[in-house]
């Protein structure tokens, strides 16, 4: 991929992570620079008509019923300063840039009847590499005005931003990147804050990791089955198809596709698994649909309108609309790290079967040894660390909210939260799988006449390439840290 069109329709995930993290470039189509003229021009035309536009000719939040008669260009320079209250460390650069790619992909729709030259401006923004320090606390998710007034004011010149791997103003690293500031036309300025593009675009890079982890989670689970002698009958088709619960039989056919050629279906196995070996499709399978669900979600938004006040360019009249609100969004990701966390405690369970006093005649503690050797079993309790703090993340928050602006603004999303919360569950998630494919890979060494599967043997080949079985105690951490920071990269 050379570069991401942007067309105000059918960007996906994957151009947002293009862009965010192979430093793609972006380009507008054709059609993008007149819709957007013609959506000014329908806006400026309401305007003269008398007709109250809010963060036009209008106050903001409490302030809605103060008008604003004159100097209309100083007051959005007013509004974007007036929001810089974020607090907090300053998103990371990938993150950064799915913002800015995000806000983009909204602002090519045609709705928000920002000026073509601001639009303009944030595009070279993003393709030069000028990157604003947007500080990561301080929406609520409705809308992410007090974020987004950072990359607000480092078009204008103002603030700092990160440019060819430093830190400068704003000013400067504009100047160093051939730019000029920016001068802002009457509603410029709510047109780049009133969105949820930090929530959409940090969202966009979480639910593309956690694809991937969820590959890694299959992984794992395949080679417990193998570890553990499951019996693999319960992947059965028909069994998936007596209850076709959302992506169950999905899971079913790539665990029994990794097993293939496995001898354990050439065996006796158990006639019941406990629950977290024998219920592993309808778990992962509920995770897979949630996914699925909350990538829509992202995408919808992506492609949207998601301004207030909206220009109609069907209808030529410009309304307000809470389009900005996302309880959709915030209510996919929620449940999508409580799926998370159930994948994850699935997982915890298979490790302690994997490690106790000894399942399907595997030595206590999967130590070879034997005798006072601890095995395995210390690292219960970092299992049991990461899944509880994993089970911390996933506790809800999007309906702990303050009604703000004397009460305007009495309800809340808190969608960058629920996003940000759930991006960081995935560095605990990724060390607990490879705490799993550690043991998992452990107790296939304890079966000297077992084979694995074509998938299985391949994931054990993958752990043992970067840890070697385990003959006497030693330090495991350092193995397990080293199989998550491989299990983390998107190859």
């Amino acid at each position: 991929m050379t570069s991401v069109l942007l067309t105000g329709s059918d960007i996906v995930i994957a151009d947002i992570v293009a862009i965010a993290r192979r430093d793609v470039a972006v380009e507008a189509s054709p059609d993008v620079a007149p819709r957007l003229a013609r959506a000014r021009q329908i806006l400026e035309e309401a305007a003269a008509s008398g007709q109250q536009i809010y963060g036009m000719n209008t106050g903001l939040g409490a302030n809605l019923k103060t008008p604003v008669t004159a100097d209309f260009e100083a007051f959005q320079l007013q509004l974007v300063r007036g929001r810089a209250m974020g607090v907090g460390p300053a998103l990371p650069r990938d993150v950064t840039r799915a913002v800015m790619a995000a806000r983009l992909a909204m602002l090519a729709v045609g709705g928000s009847g920002i000026s073509p030259p601001v639009f303009e401006a944030l595009l070279a923004l993003l393709n030069t590499g000028i990157h604003p320090l947007i500080p990561s606390i301080g929406s609520i998710g409705a809308g992410d005005l007090v974020l987004l007034s950072a990359v607000a004011r480092c078009l204008v010149g103002e603030g700092k931003a990160e440019y060819a791997g430093a830190i400068r103003p704003a000013h400067e690293a504009l100047r160093l990147a051939g730019l000029a500031p920016v001068s802002l036309r009457p509603k410029d300025g709510i047109s780049l804050l009133n969105a949820s593009a930090v929530s959409v675009g940090q969202g966009a890079l979480a639910l593309h990791d956690i694809r991937h982890l969820l590959d890694r989670q299959r992984q794992a689970a395949a080679l417990s089955f193998e570890g553990l002698g499951g019996n693999p009958l319960i992947l059965s088709p028909a069994i998936q198809k007596a209850r076709p619960s959302g992506g169950q039989a999905e899971e079913a056919a790539q665990l029994l596709d990794a097993l293939s050629g496995s001898t354990l279906f050439e065996t006796t196995a158990a006639l019941q698994d406990p629950l977290s070996l024998r219920c592993v499709a309808p778990i992962n399978g509920a995770l897979a649909e949630t996914l699925r669900h909350a990538e829509r979600a992202v995408e919808i938004e992506l492609n949207a309108a998601a301004d207030n006040p909206l220009v109609i360019l069907d209808e030529e009249r410009v309304l307000s609309t809470g389009n900005f609100h996302t309880p959709s969004l915030s209510l996919a990701f929620e449940s999508l790290g409580l799926a998370i966390a159930q994948a994850a405690s699935a997982s915890a369970a298979r490790f302690i079967q994997l490690t106790g006093s000894g399942r399907n005649g595997l030595p206590r503690y999967l130590s070879p040894v034997g005798g006072a050797s601890a095995g395995f079993v210390p690292m219960q309790k970092v299992v049991t660390a990461l899944t509880t703090a994993i089970r911390h993340k996933a506790n809800p928050v999007m309906l702990d909210f303050l009604a703000v602006s004397e009460g305007v603004e009495d309800h809340a999303t808190q969608s960058a939260l629920v996003v940000q919360k759930l991006a960081e569950m995935l560095d605990f998630w990724r060390q607990l799988i490879a705490c799993e494919m550690l043991a998992a890979a452990q107790a296939v060494d304890q079966r000297p006449q077992h084979r694995c599967g074509q998938g299985t043997q391949a994931t054990f080949d993958l752990v043992r390439s970067i840890a070697p079985a385990m003959v006497e105690d030693r330090p495991l951490g350092e193995d397990a840290s080293a199989l998550a920071s491989y299990l983390g990269c998107d190859t």
